[in-house]
């Protein structure tokens, strides 16, 4: 095992094992012959490269290549690698991401109404988006395109602050992360908004026939809201042996929930002989499976009949491009009409994802997600050193907590707590919270900027309400948005029990009956819900 440390900035992946952008041999007398190589492949190696070059720290020779000094991943600890470093940097380099971030995320309004469905903070310092980009760099895959339409401000400016891999150095010597937001164009159909998951991708289709990517072999289509941790190199791994064309990833699920998803069958080898997107009634029952195919015991199975696609998919590139161009060129989401036409006559792989996974598409799961980070233990760790998710760097204080009764929580840097109580919560970034006041169940994105104590004074003497949570209130089963202001005494809890309700006049919505305070929205003091 190799300790290393390292930090994500805005410049990009840093370490401590490389100085003044050289590579040292401390090989011996015969080092001065290989300098030169070495220099090569450490400019080479400054992302993919990292996990032998950390290895070599044990070993003074790895492979055919004499010790090198260390260059280090974005990860606290790493282990050894198990197979060739040649041979992992030609499968990482030969692998492009892109991340689906489009969606107008109508399902998380109003979280989604002044931002994408991406950028929607989760965990009270990440924001959803971090996952996926977060599971590519700790997969070592180097080469990502984001694609981006409704509400991408505070995406884009997001993705800039933390993950600007270079300043005009490419991220891993020909690795490269990149925004491609909808446009208008002069061809056919150019003046429209993206129709879905795959026309997204083909009108951009010409880049991935660029010199750019000429060393690219697969191609992994993410989406920019779901909450996992996956090594996708295992997943294109699995991918390559099979030799398919496309391999979905794959989950097992419940009745409850099947309809939600494109359910597939499969046969003894993993290929899927059926698809069916988000199937219904008898179409629905049609769909059950024996999933111990899939390595479940007979009473998981029994629990959980159905095979769901996780929307996550591995395609050759030549057969993305030959499918968005030519064969299906009006095609235009994945997984409603790519994947059930291409199963019918190409080899369709389903890989096995047994996993946590959670589909951050609906307000209720979105909002259980985040409660669920609380608990102990959560089924979802962002506590990960192997493989940490990553996000803009801020440089905030510790959170301050004053006389509280705090228990299963989750408290942000920056949070200012004061003779409070909290229960299974998440407490955002520089959120404020008031003498008195009781939060149970509940989410508080927190803020953007502090707002100083002489200014908070001024607000209270005029009768105004300070960002944050007033002396007195009590939040339950709420989202309190970011820079929400809520008065003293103010108690949000849906007492009635309503289901949906658009209060956005008073600054408030409820949505799956849980009450959301908008974004930067004021509640008045004593205000009862």
């Amino acid at each position: 095992m190799v300790v290393a440390t390292s930090r994500l900035t805005p410049m990009g992946v840093r370490g401590t094992g490389v100085a003044g952008g050289r590579a040292r041999s401390v090989a011996g007398p015969k080092a001065s012959k290989q300098s030169k190589a070495v220099a090569r492949n450490a400019r080479e190696a400054a992302f993919f490269g990292s996990e032998v070059a950390c290895a070599s720290r044990a070993s003074p020779r790895l492979g055919s290549r004499a010790g090198r000094r260390p260059m280090l991943k974005p990860v606290a600890v790493i282990e050894r690698p198990t197979v060739d470093p040649e041979s992992l940097k030609a499968s990482t380099r030969s692998v492009l991401a892109i991340i689906l971030g489009g969606g107008a995320g109508t399902r998380l309004y109003p979280l989604t109404k002044q931002r994408a469905k991406p950028a929607v903070p989760i965990g009270g310092a990440y924001r959803l988006i971090d996952v996926p980009m977060s599971n590519c760099i700790n997969s070592g895959i180097s080469k990502i395109y984001i694609l981006t339409q409704f509400n991408s401000t505070s995406l884009n400016r997001h993705l800039t602050r933390a993950y600007n891999f270079g300043n005009g150095i490419r991220f891993g010597g020909d690795g490269f992360v990149e925004i491609l937001a909808a446009t208008q164009t002069p061809t056919p159909g150019g003046k429209d908004w993206f129709q879905g998951t795959a026309d997204a991708v083909r009108r951009y289709a010409w880049l991935l026939e660029s010199v750019k990517i000429r060393q690219v072999e697969d191609i992994v289509i993410l989406s920019g809201d779901h909450l996992y941790r996956m090594d996708y190199m295992k997943f294109v791994q699995r991918h390559r042996e099979t030799n398919a064309d496309i391999t979905v990833a794959a989950i097992p699920c419940d009745e409850k929930r099947a309809s939600d998803f494109g359910l597939m069958k499969i046969d003894k080898t993993g290929r899927i002989n059926d698809f069916a997107e988000k199937p219904k009634g008898a179409a629905l029952e049609e769909m059950k499976v024996d999933t111990t195919i899939l390595g479940l015991t007979p009473g998981e199975a029994s629990e959980k009949p159905y095979i769901a696609s996780m929307g996550i998919y591995v395609f050759k590139k030549e057969v993305l491009i030959d499918l968005l161009n030519e064969k299906m060129p009006t095609a235009n989401d994945f997984g409603s009409e790519i994947i059930p036409e291409a199963a019918e006559d190409m080899r369709v792989q389903a890989y096995l994802f047994n996993d946590y996974w959670e589909d951050i598409g609906t307000m209720k799961s979105f909002f259980e997600a985040n409660l669920a980070l609380a608990q102990h233990p959560p089924r979802f760790e962002f506590y990960d050193a192997l493989n940490p998710i990553f996000t803009s760097p801020r440089f905030l204080p510790p959170a301050k907590v004053y006389n509280c009764q705090v228990s299963d929580a989750i408290i942000s840097h920056g949070a200012c707590l004061e003779d409070c109580e909290v229960d299974n919560a998440i407490i955002g970034l520089r959120s404020r919270v008031g003498k008195g006041v009781k939060i149970q169940d509940a989410m508080l994105m927190g803020a953007d900027y502090y707002e100083s104590e002489d200014l908070r004074s001024k607000l209270l003497a005029e009768g105004k309400v300070p960002i944050g949570i007033g002396d007195g209130s009590l939040i339950q089963n709420t989202i309190v948005d970011k820079n929400a202001r809520v008065g003293k005494n103010c108690v949000l809890v849906n007492k009635a029990g309503v289901e949906e309700a658009n209060l956005e006049e008073d600054g408030l919505y409820i949505r799956s009956g849980i009450v959301t305070v908008l974004h930067d929205a004021t509640i008045p003091d004593g205000f009862t819900i």
